[in-house]
């Protein structure tokens, strides 16, 4: 059971009021053309975009604490170092041309490079990989553990917080709360790092209690697990949120060198979070539900205060990209459902579309996380489906020279998705067959889809 003194409540109510003003005080600008309410006009510089994209990246903080108390630094491994090397080569090879392009999203590109269709159908997989249902879920768990409020009732309000200053303020509103969250993040993974340490010491406390393969790579697992998800780090490049943060960029200097520089920052913030994991796995080794190994620690090491500290950084660290996931999954609604689907798509509906696209992501999303209350289920999954068709159609449409034909790229597309879907589900129903268990889907779908590239580059040499 975990309790709040009156100095914690008060703490987390005055983060959730400052979060509400920033972003309602954003959109107080009463005209906002698309470029304005999708992108904040493409003016968006290097401080302000590193803290943004920093904030964004960092979600699934219940989902961390749960993976690092289960299976120690296979965490880092898995969630952090395939990240920093495919951001970094997202940065050199794609963050300069994708804000030169200066469309709204990935299915603008395909759209544009590919034609109608594969702009549509792709749009419907990037609606899926952009759902934010893992993240409402974890911001919807820290709520129940504060007021003691049933799932349900936590989910609904978790929407309405992120979701209300969007309707108003659009994107603009989206970075500059992720700025502020950027901070209050930090600051509580240090204050509990620093006060785990100083109670209870360093590496060899955290040797002499931790299990001994939790200090190991790969944490117990085979290898064939650490390279899916490597392989679902690749998403790096279709990542909606870097393509978004490109796209309002100042411009492609600003892109680059800011996620370069947020690669030092990411690394230093996995340092934290998985730190606190550790000592959680360490200082209380017996937790029945591991999901909660953060706010367990927080109750058995925190006083009156700290805890609200603690608790508002990881209130942050959802909710900066909690609302960012909602509004990609809004604009993705809007620009590349409702608008695509017109017979003569209209630019100055944007606006309208993308709030129509926010209430329709909150139904969706609660349902979502509702039904499949596991973060790392919701993940796994929504990564291992609708990654594999989209990665080389994106990389082609930035690099001609691995182009393929528009109908060919509609046939890869489909097919990853469903040789990838067909297995996740022959796989979950049938858990008494080895050989099911030892092939990941995503593998099947990416080699159908790498098949289907090939066929495409030896048809286009011909």
């Amino acid at each position: 059971m975990v309790s709040f003194s009156n100095l914690d409540l008060l703490i987390i109510f005055g983060f959730f009021a400052i979060v509400l003003l920033i972003g309602f005080l954003s959109g107080k600008k009463k005209e906002q053309n698309a470029e304005e309410y999708l992108l904040s006009g493409r003016r968006v510089g290097f401080f302000l975009f590193v803290l943004t994209t920093v904030s964004t990246w960092y979600g699934g903080i219940l989902g961390v604490g749960e993976f690092t108390y289960r299976y120690g630094i296979l965490n880092w491994v898995t969630q952090g170092l395939p990240y920093y090397i495919f951001a970094f080569l997202f940065a050199l090879f794609f963050a300069k041309k994708i804000r030169n392009a200066s469309l709204i999203t990935i299915p603008d590109k395909l759209h544009r490079v590919y034609g109608k269709k594969v702009g549509i159908v792709s749009s419907i997989l990037i609606f899926i990989l952009v759902s934010p249902a893992p993240y409402l879920l974890m911001f919807a768990n820290l709520l129940s553990i504060i007021f003691n409020i049933n799932l349900l009732s936590a989910l609904i309000i978790s929407f309405i917080l992120s979701a209300s200053y969007l309707y108003f303020a659009g994107y603009k509103g989206d970075i500059l709360t992720d700025a502020f969250e950027f901070f209050v993040m930090f600051g509580g993974f240090i204050v509990i790092v620093f006060i785990t340490f100083s109670q209870f010491g360093g590496f060899d406390f955290l040797k002499t209690n931790l299990p001994s393969e939790h200090l190991t790579p790969l944490g117990g697992s085979s290898v064939s697990y650490v390279v899916v998800w490597f392989l679902i780090a690749i998403w790096t490049f279709i990542d909606p949120g870097f393509h978004q943060r490109c796209y309002s960029a100042m411009n492609g200097n600003v892109a680059v060198k800011g996620i370069l520089i947020s690669i030092i920052l990411w690394a230093f913030f996995d340092f934290l979070t998985t730190s606190t994991g550790l000592y959680s796995k360490a200082i209380l080794p017996d937790l029945e539900n591991p999901s909660l190994a953060f706010p367990m620690l927080a109750e058995k090491i925190l006083g009156p205060g700290l805890k609200g500290i603690f608790y508002a950084g990881m209130l942050a660290t959802v909710l900066s990209t909690l609302n960012s996931f909602i509004f990609l999954s809004a604009t993705t609604f809007g620009n590349d459902f409702l608008n695509r689907i017109k017979v003569k798509p209209s630019t100055s509906k944007l606006k309208s579309y993308t709030q129509i696209g926010l209430t329709v992501t909150g139904i969706i999303s609660i349902i979502f996380a509702f039904l499949l209350p596991s973060v790392i289920e919701l993940w796994y999954t929504i990564g291992t489906i609708c990654i594999p068709g989209l990665i080389l159609p994106v990389i082609g449409s930035y690099y001609s020279r691995i182009k393929i034909s528009d109908k060919l790229t509609l046939l890869e597309i489909i097919s990853g998705f469903l040789f990838s879907g067909i297995f996740y589900f022959i796989k979950t129903f049938n858990q008494d067959i080895a050989l099911f268990q030892i092939i990941e889907p995503m593998l099947v779908g990416l080699a159908i889809s790498i098949l289907v590239h090939l066929y495409g580059l030896m048809s286009k040499a011909k």
